[in-house]
């Protein structure tokens, strides 16, 4: 009964961790753990330190719904403007961002280093954090945006790119 018991609770889960939101699905990589439910996020992963770092990185997925959380272009800006250059300046003409699609959506992707300012309560950290990296993609689904963002030290977030890149490209339709 108890391994019975065991069984299902794993399942629900499993279950309770769907990796959808607005209409799409992706895959995560294996090696990231789910974590539980936060508010305002339809899912968090747990991405490993790698070699070098000791804090491990975070990708945090938003669903607002369709018409909500704001348009590509201002969510890019906010983005960047949680990163400052080592001199304390604005990151914005380090970033880079692209613009394509993935299985016929439109993606938007951001990439930009340097200290990591947060932008408010629950936007980022307490204190700022130097020598991190976000990876952001936003695909705009039919049920409206869904939002990507990877946080992480530096080192990290260079051994997450290939796997978030991995992650962006399973994103479809249900």
């Amino acid at each position: 009964m108890n391994r019975l018991l065991s069984v299902l609770v794993v399942t629900a889960a499993v279950v309770a961790h769907a990796e959808e939101a607005g209409g799409l699905t992706w895959t995560a990589p294996a090696e990231w753990t789910a974590q539980g439910a936060r508010p305002m996020r339809a899912a968090t992963y747990k991405v490993p330190p790698a070699k070098g770092d000791t804090e491990a990185g975070e990708l945090a997925v938003f669903y607002f719904g369709q018409g909500q959380g704001g348009g590509v272009d201002a969510n890019v800006k906010r983005w960047v403007g949680q990163f400052q250059t080592a001199d304390g300046k604005p990151a914005e003409k380090a970033a880079k961002t692209k613009t394509e699609k993935v299985n016929g959506l439109p993606l938007t992707t951001v990439d930009v280093k340097g200290t990591y300012v947060g932008g408010g309560p629950m936007m980022g950290p307490s204190t700022p954090k130097p020598g991190y990296r976000l990876l952001g993609a936003i695909v705009e689904g039919p049920e409206g945006a869904v939002f990507f963002k990877l946080t992480a030290p530096e080192k990290t977030a260079a051994a997450a790119e290939k796997p978030f890149r991995k992650l962006l490209e399973s994103v479809k339709t249900k």
